[in-house]
């Protein structure tokens, strides 16, 4: 991979003019994004993925849907409908996709959308009765044809966008100067013991502009694992026997160094992020005693795989100033309502 992405070095620069006039036609009112009057707030990164866009998301769910009716609506990869689409009780992984799956299946209490056309998305989820207060965009910090009126742009600690390259031969999707858009910058999966002189020397490098506020993240993963049913036991169970870790995301590395830290004793199956498991996949899996898996690839399996013991290990993403950043949210929220 390395080696392919070094030959084609050359079509870096026709990439990042192509997406920099995209942007520029955008900023200069060339072609037109669409500003709105209550609260919008999207979650999204420059690079192709694995910042912990869901995590936030789930954050800012459970942030908010106490005091306000919350939308979430995303673009539903991979699913097999069109259009736009209201999870309900037929919902699956495959007519909404796995991250609004499991939105879903999380939280009862706001209402899970996909569409490809965001605004048209956003329109269809305010003519709903109620309509939501707010509406949170998965993923589209990229779909410049709907203004969000609060952005936060995710960067991971270990994969600073400042230190990474356009496609093909980097991750970014757009070049960093991208990262200007953003009202909010979350730099997630830090240690959990980052320094104080750490976080300023990322500060330093992203040199974020007057306006931007950037904060820190961590992941903690829960003490319970989760199964068919909704059963639940410790996870330190596990610690006891040897089982399968099963990831289809775009980067399991934090993952895998948690449970080797811990002690844990496993096999790891990695596939791509995404990934559309198949009957060879399944038969395979199904040969494994214990399956521990995420909670995202845990919505994709649990219809398919004819196996008791598998689990998922829920995730959460911890704000390091989380006073801080909460008020910010909600006194967008609240100045929109």
């Amino acid at each position: 991979m390395k080696l392919l992405r070094n030959v084609l070095l050359p079509i870096v620069p026709i990439y990042q003019a192509i997406t920099w006039l995209r942007n520029k036609a955008y900023d200069t009112n060339l072609l037109t994004s669409k500003r709105y009057d209550f609260p919008i707030i999207t979650v999204g990164n420059l690079s192709v993925g694995g910042t912990g866009k869901t995590p936030m998301i789930e954050y800012l769910i459970r942030l908010l849907s106490p005091n306000y009716s919350v939308a979430s609506l995303s673009r539903g990869y991979k699913r097999k409908t069109k259009g736009f689409v209201v999870a309900d009780s037929n919902a699956s992984a495959q007519s909404i996709g796995d991250e609004p799956y499991q939105f879903y299946n999380k939280f009862q209490d706001i209402i899970v959308s996909v569409d490809v056309n965001r605004q048209n998305g956003i329109a269809q989820l305010r003519n709903l009765s109620p309509k939501p207060n707010v509406i949170l965009l998965d993923d589209a910090y990229q779909h410049r044809k709907v203004q969000a009126g609060l952005s936060i742009l995710l960067t991971t600690y270990t994969n600073l966008y400042a230190d990474d390259f356009v496609l093909p031969t980097g991750n970014l999707r757009e070049p960093k100067c991208g990262a200007k858009r953003a009202d909010i910058i979350v730099v997630t999966k830090c240690p959990k013991r980052i320094t104080a002189n750490q976080q300023n020397q990322i500060k330093y490098k992203l040199s974020p502009e007057k306006q931007q506020q950037v904060f820190f993240s961590t992941i903690q993963y829960s003490k319970f694992i989760y199964g068919l049913g909704n059963t639940k036991q410790q996870l330190n169970t596990l610690k006891s026997m040897s089982f399968t870790l099963v990831t289809g995301i775009a980067n399991p590395k934090t993952l895998v160094r948690f449970l080797n830290a811990e002690g844990f004793v496993f096999q790891h199956l990695k596939f791509k992020d995404h990934h559309e498991f198949s009957s060879k996949d399944i038969t395979l899996l199904e040969q494994k005693k214990i399956v521990l898996t995420t909670e995202k690839d845990f919505m994709r399996l649990k219809d398919r795989l004819n196996v008791a013991l598998i689990y998922y290990l829920p995730i959460e993403a911890v704000i390091l100033e989380k006073d801080k950043f909460n008020a910010l949210i909600e006194q967008y929220v609240a100045r929109l309502n």
